[in-house]
């Protein structure tokens, strides 16, 4: 999950840079392409099987997944950098509500402590966040914390998908094609940007670096428990944040890197949590079917 949420930061530098030179769904569709091609040409050469036993359940993660990908690209192209991914990466706080619901549901403990470290790293989100949004920004804002709640429901289609013994090369797979038909729809309606030597370097760091992420990201949720990636998921703030001050020239208030701080704090401490005494192994709540 550090690894996707640095790769994450990144993509959302390449498309605020992307940004200036073509529409958000042409950058949806070139990232998708990328991403197409890479998979495609793996599946190929490794000669594994394209089909799957669930193409209804990677349909509704592929729209999803989609929709929250093309409000964080519209977020990240006029918010800074760090607010953008904020707001995107309150899909952990999402994902905690899911999963008190589902232990609630299924009658299990409810994992407070990691309940609690998620919590502490929002409070790390409000603290970047507050000074970040202008007056002219709230519909962008909006997209950006519509995004985190789309995102956190393609994580759980993500997490079921791998439960059903999806591979996570075939999961990005589907959703890249989701994703390339939409940009391809919408590319069809706003145009295509001709293209510049620069313009193609940025497009191929949108591609690699979401492509790379995705497949980190994927392999974080289905292997890890689903409280502690999303708590290491904050962790993108801080890269994002960073990338901001450095290439964008993004101003960070006295209270924003507190909040940085308090983000890595909690990462610690979930990670703490999650692997302490083995015997004493906290249990995913999302391990349940909560179809």
């Amino acid at each position: 999950m550090l690894v996707a949420a640095a790769l994450f930061a990144v993509l959302g530098a390449c498309v605020k840079l992307a940004a200036d030179r073509y529409s958000i769904a042409e950058i949806v569709l070139y990232r998708a392409l990328f991403g197409v091609i890479a998979l495609a040409a793996y599946a190929h050469f490794t000669r594994r099987p394209l089909g799957t036993p669930v193409p209804w359940m990677h349909l509704r993660r592929g729209a999803v997944g989609t929709a929250a990908l093309s409000l964080w690209f519209f977020a990240a192209s006029i918010l800074p950098l760090g607010t953008a991914t904020a707001l995107n990466y309150t899909s952990s706080l999402f994902l905690a509500a899911l999963a008190m619901g589902a232990a609630l549901r299924a009658r299990r403990p409810v994992p407070v402590p990691l309940l609690l470290a998620v919590l502490v790293g929002f409070a790390g989100v409000l603290l970047v966040l507050q000074p970040s949004v202008g007056a002219g920004q709230w519909l962008a804002a909006l997209g950006g914390l519509a995004s985190g709640l789309l995102s956190a429901t393609a994580y759980w289609h993500v997490r079921e998908l791998a439960r059903l013994g999806e591979p996570e090369w075939r999961i990005v797979l589907y959703f890249s094609l989701s994703a390339l038909a939409l940009g391809l729809g919408g590319s069809l309606i706003t145009g295509f940007t001709a293209h510049t030597p620069t313009g193609a370097a940025l497009l191929a760091g949108v591609g690699i670096s979401a492509l790379l992420a995705q497949l980190a990201m994927t392999r974080a949720y289905a292997l890890g428990r689903t409280l502690l990636v999303a708590s290491l998921q904050y962790s993108a703030i801080v890269f994002a944040a960073t990338l901001g001050v450095i290439v964008f020239a993004d101003r960070i208030a006295p209270a924003g890197w507190i909040g940085m701080a308090v983000i890595i704090c909690s990462g610690a401490l979930a990670t703490w949590l999650a692997q302490r005494r083995p015997g004493a192994k906290i249990e995913d709540p999302l391990s349940v079917n909560m179809r």
